[in-house]
């Protein structure tokens, strides 16, 4: 059930525009390398006369609308075909924690609730809709649903154009219709109340899909909005000052980290204060990379509250986009959506 802060947006579905072409002017040939795709001249003793005129104009075929990710489905088959095997989460977190061990406190000792997510290159804007796909793996639905069944759902119930998603409510609504799960808004950002209540939505491994503005290197940032994107939280790193037992194992390969016994009762963990630096990651992906990255998770929170403005570049660029009543303030501004599977209780 979505929370009494969601709202429901008219959908207006935008139009598709056809480019337009003289049909007097045959299509360009697509090029082939020469003497393979050429029929061979019949044999003949005579030498060889001006060449035949060439064929009458056939009709112009009407060529459909560039829609990122729907182009006659090849774009989305081809991203559907590159999710592959890719790194682990302890794979993926371990190679972090050794890349960047000046980022995690020494004096605290860490333990990682994770659950692997497939990875999927977006193809356009499409970064809300393929972290949903990538959390829709984790929700145990009768039948997998393809990003290909998302992009149209959500295109004929007018919460997109091109793949974007810029309302929170709207993914809650896609959510529920394709995945069959319980989607959950929750306003008022990560911090405060909300802060514990993510933190143990994690910790069930359950996703929880992230409007944030994003940076070079894919880690949250603070942009007003200029540079909305969307991830999927998969779990989260917490340090705490001594792992409660029984239930936790320490990892291999390195001292400190501990994992969840599987199939073992554990005793929670007491979560960090919201004032202790450097102590809560989030475990995420987005569509631009294959791997997992680990976030800050105040970065995270103060990115996803600061979502108030619609990039000028996309407003520039000539293209119909889906925004809701209130704009970007309203409909991704401190806000995230917990999804669960159906039928789930606490």
């Amino acid at each position: 059930m979505t929370s009494p802060c969601s709202f429901a947006i008219t959908p207006t579905v935008p139009p598709i525009v056809h480019e337009s072409q003289d049909p007097t002017i045959p299509p360009p040939s697509p090029p082939s390398p020469p003497d393979l795709l050429l029929p061979s001249p019949p044999c003949s003793l005579q030498g060889s006369g001006p060449p035949p005129p060439p064929p009458p104009p056939s009709a112009v075929e009407v060529v459909p609308p560039h829609v990122y990710g729907l182009e006659k489905s090849r774009l989305l088959k081809e991203a559907l075909e590159k999710a592959g095997p890719v790194p682990k989460g302890r794979d993926d977190v371990r190679r972090l924690l050794k890349l960047h061990k000046h980022r995690f406190r020494s004096d605290l000792q860490w333990i990682l609730f994770c659950a692997d997510l497939p990875s999927l290159i977006q193809e356009g804007p499409q970064c809300g809709l393929v972290a949903l796909w990538m959390a829709g793996t984790l929700l145990s639905t009768p039948d997998s649903v393809s990003l290909e069944r998302l992009v149209q759902v959500a295109m004929e119930r007018g919460y997109t154009a091109q793949g974007e998603m810029f309302s929170v409510a709207d993914m809650a609504k896609l959510a529920q219709e394709t995945l069959d799960c319980q989607a959950e808004l929750l306003c008022g950002g990560l911090g405060g109340p909300n802060r514990e209540r993510v933190l143990q939505h994690l910790t069930t491994g359950h996703p929880l899909l992230i409007p944030y503005d994003e940076d070079f290197n894919h880690e949250p940032c603070q942009k007003k909005g200029h540079k909305a994107h969307w991830a999927v939280s998969a779990g989260v790193l917490i340090g705490v000052q001594s792992v409660p037992a029984p239930g936790y194992m320490e990892d291999a390969e390195l001292p400190g980290l501990f994992h969840p016994v599987p199939g073992t009762p554990q005793q929670p963990p007491s979560f960090p204060e919201e004032s202790s630096p450097g102590a809560t990651f989030l475990l995420s992906k987005q569509g631009k990379s294959w791997h997992y990255q680990l976030w800050d998770y105040n970065q995270v929170r103060d990115s996803n509250l600061q979502l108030t403005d619609f990039s000028p570049a996309r407003a520039a660029d000539g293209r119909v986009y889906v925004v809701p009543a209130g704009g970007v303030q309203a409909g991704l501004c401190g806000q995230v959506l917990l999804l669960r599977p159906q039928g789930w209780s606490p």
